[in-house]
C-alpha cells in the first residue's frame, strides 16, 4: 500500500464491467475505486464526495468524457483527471489539455498502465522530494569532502554554484532538517570563504590570478559584442544573489540561449563601490583619483553616491576604444512610474547600440524589509525571499522588456552589483562620530572590531580603496555578522538580527551571475 490512507479514485467508463481486473489491481495497490458507467453518475459522485483522482472514458454515450471533465472541474478544479480514449487525433488532445486534463491513455490499456498513471499523478511530488533528499545528502557529503581550504577562486565559484542550486531545489522539499543542514553547510563554507578572501583579495586587486571582478564586467562581457557591431542591453539587478537568479532563469530559457558566467563583487560589496566599479571599470581608489568630482563616498544621500554611472560608463568606453555611432542610453528604475516608462518606451530603444538599465527593486526590498513588519512576514527567510523575487520578476517591467528583447537582434547581459547575506550575529564595533553608518562595512579612523568577525584594513590602498584622509581605515564584516556599537547595543542587535545586509565578505554577497542572453532563432 502506497499510503496509510487509501487514495480514492472515481472511474467512469461505459464498459466498466469489463474493467474488473484493472479495478482489482488498483485495490490491491491500496486504492478505493468508485466505478460508474456514465458521465451523469460521475458528476453526481463528484458532487457528493471528494476524490483524489478521476479516470474518464472519452467516448461514453450521453455525456461524453470532455463534457464530464468540464462538469467535474466545476465541482473540484484541482482534482487530477486521466482521459482514456481510442481517439489519437491531435485536435482531441489539444481540446482535452485546454480543458485541464492532467494525463491521457490510449485504449486498450493494461491494468499496470492505469496504476502507473495514477502513481505518476499522485505520488510524483513525494517521490521527487524523497529523491532530492537522498541526492542532497550525497551532495552534502561531497561538499564537505572537498577541503575548501585548498581550492582557488575557481573552486569557490563552482562550489557555491552547486550550493546555490541546492537552495532552489530544497525550496520544493518539506523537510526542515535538510534545510537546516543546508544552512549549517553554508555557514561552514562562509567561514572558509572569508579566510580565503582575506588571504587573496589584495593579490586579486593587483591582478594576480584574479577572478573576474566588478571592474571587468563591461570589458569582458559587453565590449566584445559592441566591437562586433552588435547591439547590447546591459541590465544590472541591484542586490541580486546567485540563488535568486537561478529562481528566475527558467522563465527566460524559452526565450533565450543563455550562457552563465560569474564575477566577484569588489569590496566593500555595496552599491557605491561595486556598481561604480562596473560602470567605470576602475577600483574605488582610481575613481577617486581620476574622477574626483564623480566620487561621492562621503555623501549623506545614498542615491547621489551612484549619480554619475552614465558618465563613468562613457569614460570606460572611451578607454576601451569603443565609439558608439549614436551614443548610449542609461536608465535607473527606482519606482513604479519609472518602470511604467520602460514598458511604454522599450520599443524606442531598438536602434541604440548600448542600453544600460539598473533595476533597484530587490535592493529596496532588502532594505525595506528591515523596517517593515509586513515585508518581514512576506519574506521571513531566504526561501520566501526567492519566492517574492520570482513573483516580482514575473509581473515586472523588466520581464516585459526582456520578452521584447527576445524578438530583437541584440545581446542581453544580466548581472548584479552585489548580493546580500542574512545577518544572524552581531559584532561589536568601536568608532568615532565620523564613522560611516553601514552595518556590514565601515570606514573612518580609530575603528576597532574582533578580527575573527571582520577584516580590518588599515592601509586602504592595498585593497584599492581611497586613502583620501590621514589614518583612514575600513573594516568589513565576514560570514553573517553585522556591526553594532556598544551604546544601545541590545536595541539595535534585536532590530537588525535576521535582516538582509550587504557590504561584507560572504558567498552570497560576492559571487554573482553574469548571464549572456541571445534570442533564440
Amino acid at each position: 500500500m502506497m499510503n496509510a490512507t487509501p487514495r480514492k479514485v472515481l472511474w467512469a467508463d461505459d464498459e466498466i464491467d469489463l474493467l474488473k481486473p484493472h479495478i482489482l489491481l488498483l485495490e490491491e495497490k491500496g486504492f478505493l475505486v468508485t466505478p460508474v458507467s456514465n458521465g451523469d453518475d460521475a458528476v453526481a459522485c463528484a458532487s457528493r464526495e471528494k476524490f483524489d483522482a478521476v479516470l474518464l472514458d472519452e467516448s461514453m454515450p450521453g455525456m461524453d468524457g470532455l463534457r464530464t471533465l468540464e462538469a467535474i472541474k466545476e465541482k473540484d478544479p484541482t482534482v487530477p483527471v486521466v482521459l482514456v480514449t481510442k481517439n489519437e487525433a491531435e485536435s482531441l488532445m489539444d481540446e482535452a489539455i485546454g480543458r485541464r486534463i492532467d494525463d491521457f491513455l490510449l485504449k486498450p490499456v493494461l491494468p499496470q498502465q492505469i496504476f502507473l498513471a495514477l502513481k505518476r499523478l499522485l505520488e510524483s511530488d513525494r517521490l521527487q522530494e524523497s529523491r532530492r533528499a537522498r541526492d542532497y545528502v550525497a551532495e552534502l557529503a561531497r561538499l564537505r569532502a572537498e577541503a575548501p581550504a585548498t581550492i582557488d577562486w575557481r573552486g569557490w565559484i563552482d562550489l557555491y554554484g552547486r550550493s546555490a542550486q541546492w537552495d532552489v531545489e530544497l525550496d520544493r522539499v518539506d523537510d526542515p532538517g535538510l534545510k537546516q543542514a543546508q544552512s549549517d553547510q553554508r555557514r561552514e563554507l562562509n567561514v572558509e570563504f572569508g579566510d580565503h578572501v582575506e588571504r587573496f583579495y589584495e593579490r586579486w586587486a593587483a591582478g594576480e590570478d584574479s577572478p573576474p571582478l566588478s571592474t571587468d564586467v563591461v570589458s569582458r562581457w559587453v565590449a566584445p559584442h559592441l566591437r562586433e557591431g552588435r547591439r547590447v542591453m546591459l541590465i544590472i539587478i541591484d542586490c541580486m544573489r546567485l540563488d535568486q537568479w537561478l529562481r528566475i532563469e527558467p522563465l527566460l530559457r524559452p526565450l533565450f540561449d543563455i550562457t552563465v558566467d560569474h564575477q566577484l563583487s569588489i569590496l566593500p560589496s555595496a552599491t557605491p563601490y561595486s556598481r561604480n566599479a562596473i560602470f567605470s571599470g576602475l577600483f574605488p581608489d582610481d575613481i577617486q583619483r581620476q574622477h574626483l568630482d564623480l566620487w561621492q563616498e562621503n555623501s549623506s544621500d545614498d542615491r547621489s553616491k551612484n549619480r554619475y554611472e552614465r558618465q563613468l560608463l562613457d569614460f570606460q568606453l572611451a578607454r576601451l576604444g569603443i565609439r558608439l555611432p549614436s551614443g548610449l542610453k542609461y536608465l535607473k528604475i527606482y519606482n513604479a512610474d519609472e518602470a511604467a516608462n520602460v514598458r511604454r518606451n522599450i520599443v524606442t530603444y531598438q536602434n541604440i547600440p548600448l542600453v544600460a538599465m539598473v533595476f533597484n527593486f530587490l535592493d529596496m526590498l532588502t532594505h525595506g524589509r528591515s523596517e517593515s513588519d509586513l515585508l518581514q512576514e512576506l519574506a521571513p527567510d531566504e526561501s520566501a525571499f526567492r519566492s517574492v523575487m520570482g513573483s516580482w520578476f514575473q509581473h515586472s517591467a523588466l520581464f516585459e522588456a526582456l520578452k521584447w528583447m527576445a524578438r530583437q537582434d541584440q545581446v542581453v547581459v544580466v548581472t548584479s552589483d552585489h548580493g546580500a547575506v542574512l545577518s544572524r550575529r552581531s559584532a561589536l564595533v568601536y568608532g568615532n562620530r565620523e564613522t560611516s553608518t553601514n552595518l556590514r562595512f565601515k570606514y573612518g579612523t580609530n575603528l576597532g572590531c574582533d578580527p575573527k568577525q571582520a577584516v580590518s584594513i588599515k592601509d586602504p590602498a592595498r585593497f584599492r580603496l581611497p586613502a583620501d584622509q590621514p589614518h583612514k581605515q575600513y573594516i568589513i564584516a565576514k560570514e553573517d555578522f553585522y556591526f553594532i556599537y556598544p551604546t544601545k547595543f541590545h536595541e539595535y542587535e534585536s532590530k537588525y538580527r535576521g535582516s538582509f545586509q550587504h557590504g561584507g565578505i560572504s558567498l552570497e554577497e560576492m559571487i554573482l551571475p553574469v548571464a549572456t542572453l541571445t534570442p533564440k532563432g
